[in-house]
């Protein structure tokens, strides 16, 4: 295959899949340009009533059925995909919905029903915190980023006229980028 042909293809695949790609981008560029200014995530939390005797042992095997059933005994209808568990505090998963949190304070299990803004829930999902599938999905984009980004490189690179645009743009990203870590 000649280089010619192959840049066509790289440029193609490039094309291809950050399109597939855009709509995660923006969710990540408006997310968190929103979050670097302050804007608007809020999230509605209302203590939820557990009885005198309710308790969690964060460390057992079946924590995660335990916090089912102690829901259900104290009214609660939560579905949940998993559990978030740090040792003394836990959390239902996705964040990205309505979720429960709990924190084991004084010996005391508090519980919360958490209900995030649209703004908040957005936030959520860039953090990786949304369903199981799209934190599959966003795992796929990552590979797929970074298969565009040398694919990109790599096609600057075979062509003559964009050779050295592409070389110096890479090295000026690149010293900008290791400045701000050590200097930033």
């Amino acid at each position: 295959m000649d280089n010619l042909k192959f840049r066509k293809i790289l440029i193609l695949f490039h094309l291809l899949v950050a399109g597939f790609m855009a709509p995660a981008f923006i969710l990540v560029a408006i997310t968190g340009g929103l979050h670097m200014v302050g804007g608007g995530e809020k999230q509605d939390i209302q203590p939820i009533i557990l009885t005198e005797n309710s308790s969690l042992d964060f460390n057992s095997k079946t924590i995660e059925a335990d916090v089912r059933t102690l829901l259900k005994s104290v009214g609660v209808n939560h579905d949940f995909e998993y559990l978030k568990n740090r040792g003394t505090s836990a959390q239902t998963r996705p964040t990205s919905r309505q979720y429960v949190s709990f924190k084991i304070s004084n010996n005391e299990l508090k519980a919360e029903l958490v209900t995030p803004n649209f703004q908040k829930a957005m936030m959520e999902i860039h953090k990786g915190h949304g369903p199981k599938i799209l934190r599959s999905y966003h795992k796929l984009v990552a590979l797929l980023l970074f298969t565009v980004v040398l694919g990109g490189i790599l096609v600057g690179l075979m062509s003559k006229i964009y050779r050295k645009k592409t070389i110096v743009s890479l090295f000026l990203g690149s010293l900008i980028y290791v400045l701000l870590i050590i200097y930033g």
